[in-house]
């Protein structure tokens, strides 16, 4: 194999897919605190979406929450929603207490080692009635940001 004529620098953006774009902001916006940056609405792409932003300078991450015109039309930019994303958290352990007691769900498992050695938990993609926030669809991981990470930040 060829030595690449391209790097891989960093997550540009994630796009989050729903049927109700309220429902994400909701969610992403007013219980995460992902800042608002944008709108965007194309019939030819079937989409209304809200572009939140991530971070700062050249690092910063895009979030397009995405709600289709026509839910019958194609292209159906709710399905998928998404498989899973990952998000660095300063105190994960404060973060979920604070998020399960305004309501969100989590999966089963609590606080545990992920794969790379950090602490994770994962947001529920559905709520219920006792804890109704979820990720709309989404599994969406918190990950407890090492020192670095936060120095960063």
């Amino acid at each position: 194999m060829s030595e690449k004529p391209f790097r891989i620098l960093g997550l540009q953006q994630i796009a989050v897919g729903g049927l109700d774009l309220g429902a994400l902001r909701n969610l992403w916006v007013d219980t995460l605190g992902v800042e608002k940056v944008g709108e965007f609405e194309s019939e030819s792409e079937n989409v209304r979406e809200d572009i939140l932003k991530l971070g700062t300078g050249p690092h910063a991450v895009e979030i397009d929450l995405m709600e289709p015109l026509d839910p019958e039309s194609r292209p159906k930019v709710h399905d998928p929603a998404l498989n899973h994303i990952g998000l660095w958290v300063d105190d994960l352990s404060a973060a979920v207490t604070w998020l399960e007691t305004n309501g969100m769900r989590f999966t089963p498992g609590g606080i545990r080692k992920g794969a790379s050695g950090h602490d994770i938990c994962f947001v529920h993609p559905k709520g219920n009635d006792e804890f109704p926030v979820s990720g709309q669809g989404v599994l969406i991981e918190l990950v407890q940001a090492p020192a670095d990470v936060i120095a960063a930040s």
